[in-house]
């Protein structure tokens, strides 16, 4: 089991932190998403993550990685 941390600036509420989740949840691999929008943080768990499958599952959501 692997984590992941990604800075992702743009979220801002709820249906940001929704919109993230729903996108790297469907990533192969991926056990478990944690969003803090205080930080704009997201915390991927999973096993062989795909760093580049992630980044792309969160510009999929409509936001950019820091």
């Amino acid at each position: 089991m692997s984590q992941n941390l990604y800075t992702v600036p743009g979220m801002s509420c709820s249906h940001c932190e929704a919109a993230v989740k729903l996108e790297i949840l469907a990533v192969s691999g991926v056990n478990a998403v944690v969003v803090d929008l205080e930080t704009k943080r997201v915390e991927v768990t999973g096993v062989d993550l795909d760093d580049g499958a992630i980044r792309l599952a969160i510009e999929k959501a409509g936001y950019e990685v820091a």
